[in-house]
């Protein structure tokens, strides 16, 4: 029997109008511990996105995606938070906060392989 190691994950929405809470799933954060997986998928639809919030600015939302993208690889472009190990990571990019682009609460789950996982949630819940 395989084992199964505990993940957590959270979407990462494009909350145009912070006010009015309506939002785009735009990718995934997934982690964890036991394998030492983290990583993030996204996809921008700029067309859905204009059509939801036409004053949205793409290359800034894209900026920001990037950012969790370098953060999830914890390399030198990454900036300070890039720095700190895996679990310090995930907690400070799956903090609530209230900008454009927002993680949702973290979930939960058991996995076997930690990229198929990730696909599959990325698949279930962007695409």
């Amino acid at each position: 029997m395989q084992d199964r190691y505990l993940f957590e994950y959270a979407v990462i929405r494009i909350v145009p109008q912070v006010e009015r809470e309506e939002f785009l799933n735009a990718g995934v954060i997934m982690y964890c511990a036991k394998l030492k997986f983290l990583q993030a998928k996204f996809n921008l639809d700029d067309a859905r996105l204009q059509i939801f919030a036409p004053k949205t600015d793409l290359d800034e939302v894209r900026q920001n995606l990037c950012a969790i993208e370098k953060i999830c690889i914890g390399g030198a472009d990454g900036g300070p938070i890039a720095k700190l190990d895996l679990p310090s990571r995930f907690r400070w990019l799956t903090a609530t906060r209230s900008t454009v682009v927002q993680p949702s609460k973290v979930h939960p789950g058991f996995c076997v392989d930690a990229a198929e996982t990730l696909e599959r949630l990325y698949n279930q819940l962007v695409l």
